[in-house]
């Protein structure tokens, strides 16, 4: 693959930068990623992708767009709801970035779809809103040995994570969370969520998606990134591999 004169200018910034030059770009033109859900988090990093040349984006969400996502959901805009998010997204990625293919999946995934959404990725992006879809998500990719940035966000926090845990000394999600898939949680709807603190998770999710297909800088992998807004402070903690986890196996 190569990069024409309207890929060249279209990418310059990428390509003038060290760590990912030409070659970079060529392997993002080749890359295929998938996002799990296409909210707050998806939104922002399908928009972020789709500029940055990755070569097929596969969304996976069975959800519609509603009047209370536009808040945060900066892909849609008022004439999209109602709209499958999928459907949506797809066109706003085509108003993006042409070059882009997208493959829109309307439906929610599941332990027994979860391996072939997930087959032939180069990374997958988790910006889902539950438990029992995020460790779905987490075992097919621990199974098929893809790279997972786990992402999330609630009221001013957000939480980020690149999970490879087929690897020896790191960790997979479970080794954060455990196994209970429905384990208490709180949806956005029940406590709130600044926008823009979901455009700033979602972006960061983007960023490490695009080092997994282009590696630069420190490996993130076995590190849990926490953003508070409102404590104006950015901290990353250690998780280790847990050896009661089914991945230390």
């Amino acid at each position: 693959m190569t990069l024409d004169d309207a890929a060249l200018e279209r990418y310059a910034r990428h390509i003038v930068l060290r760590e990912i030059g030409g070659a970079g770009q060529v392997r993002l033109a080749a890359a295929r990623i998938a996002l799990v859900g296409a909210g707050g988090i998806g939104s922002p990093a399908i928009q972020y992708l789709a500029a940055a040349g990755v070569g097929t984006l596969v969304l996976i969400d069975d959800d519609h767009v509603d009047l209370g996502n536009l808040q945060r959901q900066t892909i849609f805009a008022t004439d999209d709801v109602g709209a499958a998010k999928v459907d949506a997204a797809a066109r706003a990625v085509a108003r993006i970035n042409p070059a882009v293919a997208v493959e829109p999946h309307r439906t929610r995934i599941f332990p027994a779809n979860a391996a072939s959404l997930v087959a032939g990725c180069d990374v997958v992006v988790d910006g889902s809103d539950n438990f029992a879809t995020r460790l779905a998500v987490a075992d097919a990719c621990h199974a098929a040995r893809v790279p997972l940035v786990s992402a999330a966000v609630a009221q001013f926090e957000g939480q980020l994570a690149v999970y490879r845990g087929w690897e020896a000394h790191l960790p997979c999600y479970r080794c954060l969370i455990g196994d209970d898939p429905n384990r208490d949680g709180t949806s956005c709807a029940e406590i709130g969520v600044l926008g823009a603190m979901a455009g700033v998770m979602g972006s960061l999710a983007a960023l490490e998606a695009i080092r997994a297909v282009v590696p630069f800088g420190d490996d993130p992998a076995g590190r849990l990134l926490i953003a508070d807004a409102l404590a104006f402070r950015f901290r990353t903690v250690t998780v280790p591999k847990d050896p009661g986890c089914r991945c230390a196996a």
